[in-house]
């Protein structure tokens, strides 16, 4: 890959990477600097990938990363996901749909939200999410399924409650 594919990658998928990883951290800093080191390795691999491989390695690298930074935070107890969504919940008093939706999107476990991440917002199919997670298609396929029967019976809940 040149220096000017890896620049139009840049230029291509930021904003994909960073909706992905946004909607795993919550926190708009930590994914700015998760995009930043996805495409520090990226570039660390500019000689050794073809420019037509870059988007599914970044995303690749891109889970990989969010994982793990999700683990160390759990580790080291940095965040505080129930103190967050107490205050999200707060904020969202009006109930509008997409506080909703990333409300019951924090329920789902992480692998459930990558998958249904990868192919609800960012329009992946079966087999490259398979590639990215490093799952079978057939498990993709199981997970989204699961992730969206629990976010159904999530809404339909929310939907009640709010009537």
């Amino acid at each position: 890959m040149t220096v000017k594919e890896f620049n139009t990658c840049v230029d291509l998928y930021a904003d994909g990477l960073y909706r992905f990883i946004l909607k795993h951290v919550m926190d708009k800093d930590v994914a700015k600097d998760l995009v930043q080191d996805t495409y520090e390795k990226l570039w660390v691999k500019v000689n050794d990938l073809e420019s037509k491989n870059a988007k599914s390695y970044m995303f690749t690298t891109a889970y990989h990363t969010t994982i793990d930074h999700l683990r160390r935070a759990k580790k080291s107890e940095r965040l505080d996901f129930s103190k967050h969504n107490e205050e999200a919940e707060k904020e969202n008093t009006n109930y509008d749909l997409k506080g909703l939706l990333n409300k019951a999107l924090d329920t789902l476990p992480e692998v459930q939200k990558s998958v249904v991440l990868l192919r609800d917002y960012e329009g992946y199919d079966y087999k490259e999410i398979g590639i990215i997670t490093g799952l079978s298609e057939s498990q993709v396929k199981v997970y989204i399924f699961r992730a969206r029967q629990t976010l159904k019976e999530y809404l339909v809940k929310a939907e009640v409650t709010v009537s």
